[in-house]
C-alpha cells in the first residue's frame, strides 16, 4: 500500500497499524473492494467526512472565515476504493480520447508546471508573431461544494457513456453522503450533503468531468463507436499487478 500514513478520526484501525499489519489484512481488504466494484455500492460508513478548516495560505488573517478552505479527511479505506475508481475512469477517458488534452489536473506526468509551460509558450508564440495577446483567468469558487450530483451523473451517462455497475457505483459514491466539522479539537453535528464532492477525495476528478467546456470534437461522438466493454481490475495482492478480469460497465451507443 503506496497511500500516506495519514488516520482520520473516524478510522477504526490507525493507518500505520494497518500498514504494518498489511499481509494478514490484504484478503480481506482485496474482498472489500471487489465487492464494491462488482456490487457497484459503497457502504455508508465509507461515505462519511471529517472537515477540518485550513487556512488557504500562510500568514492570513485566522478570524476571517473567508480565509479558510474545507478539507476532507476521510477513511483510509474508502480512499483506496477511490484509487482503484479513479485508475479505471482516468484509464477509460484516456483510452477513448474522452480527457480535455490541455487538461493538466487528475493526469500523469502533468501538473501546475505543465499548464503554465502551455501557457507561456503560447503567449512567447503570439508575441513573436507580433499578434496581441489578451489572457482571461477564471477563478471557480467552492467548485467542489456546488457540484450537482444529478448533473454530473447525467453527464457521464451521456457525454462519456459510462453506464452500468461503474455508473451504480458512482451514483452510490454520491448520494447520502454526511460529514461533520472538526474545529479546535471538537466534533460539530453530523449533516446529509446535497450537493458537492468531498475536497481531498481522490475522486477529484468528477469536478472535471463536470465543468468541462463543449470542444470541437464532441465526445458524445466518440463514445458512440465504442462497442468495447471496459473492464476492471481485481485486486490479487498488494505485491503482484492488477488484472483485467471482471465486466465492471457496458459502454452504450449515444
Amino acid at each position: 500500500m503506496q497511500s500516506p500514513t495519514k488516520s482520520c478520526v473516524i478510522d477504526l484501525i490507525p493507518t500505520f497499524l494497518l500498514k504494518e499489519l498489511v499481509d494478514p489484512l490484504l484478503p480481506y481488504v482485496t474482498a472489500m473492494i471487489n465487492t464494491s466494484l462488482h456490487e457497484g455500492y459503497l457502504p455508508t460508513e465509507q461515505k462519511h467526512a471529517v472537515v477540518t478548516p485550513l487556512l488557504k495560505k500562510p500568514g492570513l488573517d485566522a478570524d476571517e472565515l473567508r480565509n479558510y478552505g474545507p478539507v476532507s479527511n476521510l477513511t483510509f479505506v474508502s480512499k483506496l476504493v477511490e484509487r482503484v475508481v479513479a485508475s479505471h475512469l482516468v484509464g477509460y477517458l484516456n483510452m477513448h480520447g474522452l480527457m480535455p488534452q490541455l487538461q493538466s489536473a487528475y493526469r500523469h506526468h502533468h501538473s501546475t508546471e505543465t499548464a503554465l509551460l502551455k501557457v507561456l509558450s503560447d503567449i512567447y508564440a503570439a508575441v513573436y508573431s507580433q499578434q496581441v495577446v489578451l489572457l482571461g483567468l477564471l477563478d471557480l469558487s467552492a467548485t467542489f461544494d456546488c457540484v450537482d450530483h444529478e448533473i454530473l451523473l447525467r453527464r457521464l451517462r451521456v457525454r462519456y457513456g459510462i453506464c452500468g455497475t461503474a455508473y451504480d457505483w458512482i451514483a452510490s459514491f454520491l448520494h447520502r453522503r454526511s460529514q461533520q466539522v472538526l474545529y479546535r479539537g471538537r466534533l460539530s453535528a453530523e449533516w446529509q450533503l446535497l450537493l458537492g464532492v468531498p475536497q481531498g477525495s481522490v475522486l477529484g476528478l468528477y469536478c472535471s468531468c463536470y465543468i468541462r467546456l463543449n470542444s470541437s470534437t464532441s465526445s458524445q461522438n466518440v463514445v458512440s463507436q465504442v462497442t468495447r466493454t471496459l473492464t476492471t481490475r481485481r485486486y490479487t495482492s498488494a505485491h503482484q499487478p492488477l488484472t483485467t478480469s471482471t465486466p465492471w460497465t457496458d459502454l452504450q451507443p449515444v
